[in-house]
């Protein structure tokens, strides 16, 4: 399964975090999938790092990579998308990832409440 991970995914997992459900941890740990990380992701831990509401071990560039994780870039084709979704909630990285999980056909693995109610294939953590 191709899977694109939310921010707070990536940062429960990264933290080995009690929130992360026994579902996302085994989509999360299972060789067969690839998991993908957005640079919309990275932007917003960055801009959540100055504002010290969140401490990654290093940079999260590596801690990424050494999880084996694919890093997806932020392209004209997804922002574009973002015109098509309804207006369901402000967030414009949440907004940019559920478009990337419609262009790209991938499976964006959330907990977040407002993302479950877009149009995409989305997988409830």
């Amino acid at each position: 399964m191709d899977i694109l991970l939310d921010t707070h995914m990536l940062l429960w997992w990264l933290a080995d975090d009690d929130r992360l459900s026994k579902k996302a941890r085994e989509l999360v740990a299972d060789p067969a999938n690839t998991l993908s990380i957005s640079a919309a992701t990275a932007w917003e831990i960055a801009i959540k790092q100055a504002l010290g509401k969140v401490t990654v071990d290093g940079t999260l560039e590596e801690a990424v990579r050494e999880q084996g994780f694919v890093l997806l870039r932020v392209t004209f084709s997804h922002a574009a998308e973002t015109l098509m979704l309804p207006a369901i909630h402000r967030d414009p990285f949440d907004r940019m990832l559920v478009a990337q999980a419609r262009v790209e056909n991938l499976q964006l693995l959330t907990a977040d409440p407002h993302i479950l109610r877009y149009p995409a294939n989305v997988i409830e953590a």
